[in-house]
Order: C-alpha cells, then sequence, then structure tokens
C-alpha cells in the first residue's frame, strides 16, 4: 500500500479541489469531530495532511498525523514548513506503529476499509483504541458498507467511480477510481467489504462502545454554489459514511 500510495501521492492531493471533498465530506467530518480547542488528535492515515490541518487551525492543542506513504507524508511536511502550524507527521503503518502517545481524540479518514479481514480489521481497532484516553472518542469517515453496486453509478458525477467484479460478501474487493479536476486524470484504488456488523464486532472487541453511524451532510455554501438538486444522488445514496464512538 506504501508503494501505491507513493506513486499518487502528488495527484491524490488535488482532489482536494473536488466540491464533495470540501463541501461534503470536510463538512461532515468536521461536524463529527466537532469542537477540538485544546485538545491532543491523533490523525491515522492523515494522507497529506489535508484534515490534520484543518483540524489544528480549528484549536486542536497538539496534533500528529501518520501516514504508510513517505511522499504523502513528505508533501504533509512540505506543508508544515511553508505554514507553520506544529503539526508532527510520522512514517509508519498503523497497525505497526506500537504506541506513540495517549490523545482526547483519534480520527482516521477511509482507514478501516483497508482491512480485507475482520482479523485485520481487530488489529486497526486495537492500535486506535491504545491511543485514546479513557472517555476519548474515534471519529471516522469510511465507505459506505451498506451501499449497493446497482447504485455505484450515482457517484460517477461527483468524481467518485465503484466497481467490484462480484456480489457483496467478506473482503470483496472494491476500486475506487477518482477523477482528478482540471487535468483530466485518475487514480484508482482497491477497498474491502466489510459487513457492518463485522466493523462493529472489531470495534466492540477493542473495547469501543456507543458505537454510531452517520450520514453524509453538505455545507449550507456547497447547496448555494452548485444547487440542491446537484447534491441529492449524495445525500440518497452515500457512498460514505461517519463512525463515531468512545473508549
Amino acid at each position: 500500500m506504501a508503494a501505491e500510495y507513493d506513486s499518487i501521492a502528488l495527484q491524490f492531493q488535488k482532489l482536494n479541489k473536488l466540491p464533495y471533498r470540501l463541501y461534503g465530506e470536510a463538512y461532515t467530518y468536521l461536524n463529527l469531530i466537532a469542537d477540538v480547542t485544546g485538545k491532543s488528535i491523533l490523525d491515522l492515515a492523515c494522507g497529506e495532511g489535508f484534515f490534520t490541518r484543518l483540524l489544528k487551525q480549528n484549536g486542536a492543542a497538539r496534533l500528529v498525523g501518520v501516514d504508510i506513504s513517505s511522499e504523502m507524508i513528505k508533501l504533509a511536511r512540505l506543508e508544515e514548513a511553508s505554514v507553520p502550524l506544529e503539526i508532527e507527521y510520522i512514517i509508519g503503518d498503523v497497525m505497526e506503529i506500537g504506541s506513540i502517545g495517549s490523545f482526547d481524540l483519534v480520527v482516521a479518514s477511509y482507514l478501516l476499509n483497508y482491512a480485507s479481514t475482520k482479523e485485520q480489521l481487530l488489529k486497526m481497532c486495537q492500535a486506535i483504541a491504545i491511543h485514546l484516553k479513557p472517555g476519548g472518542r474515534f471519529v471516522s469517515l469510511n465507505n459506505n458498507l451498506e451501499l449497493l453496486p446497482e447504485f455505484y453509478d450515482k457517484h460517477e458525477k461527483y468524481g467518485i467511480a465503484r466497481r467490484c467484479a462480484q456480489s457483496l460478501q467478506e473482503g470483496t474487493p472494491i476500486t475506487l477510481t477518482l477523477s482528478i479536476p482540471d487535468d483530466g486524470e485518475s487514480i484508482s484504488i482497491d477497498n474491502y467489504y466489510l459487513s457492518q456488523a463485522t466493523y462493529e464486532w472489531a470495534l466492540m472487541s477493542a473495547g469501543f462502545k456507543e458505537i454510531r453511524w452517520h450520514h453524509p451532510i453538505v455545507s449550507p455554501k456547497g447547496i448555494q454554489k452548485f444547487g440542491s438538486e446537484f447534491w441529492q444522488d449524495y445525500i440518497d445514496y452515500p457512498d460514505m459514511i461517519g463512525i463515531t464512538c468512545l473508549k
């Protein structure tokens, strides 16, 4: 996975310009995370630091970003050098980093959907749990586990294409092809289907409670700019889902 993301790091950074990223994902994520003033936060699978920087700018006291891709972390560190926010970035596999501290909040955007087995998912959830203080929160964005393949085409107008070669079963690979704005290119990433029941089992086995699932919301600015009709399929057939839980 590290090599895969190393090769697409620059292209991946351009996805931050897409409307669904700015007005859907970011707005939903920040609303789920809520007030971060004075909190310590660990951002797992932070990529080039898009959300990491937003959280620091919103008042977090300490922020550490971790990603498996050295090229993603290189881009994040370049941003940090350009506009210092006192964010620490670490190269590492979530399942192998050990303990790097105790945090009020752990966040992860599109991390858990890289687990292809329930054992891998459990290992990820355990790695998350060991970094949280008692009563700390885990907040994540994830592929929508309940979106049926017949509705995958609903998101192509947003620059998101999904394909799977078989019916959805535990471990089924799903290929995401994300269109990059302005240059006509695209990048493809493989994720895996695991059921909501498997996710809840893994989270509870790792010590989490009050597991909740959240549909995406669109910012008023996004609705004003593109109109309600543009976003209707994004709301009716959500391609992503939010997860929140407590340790």
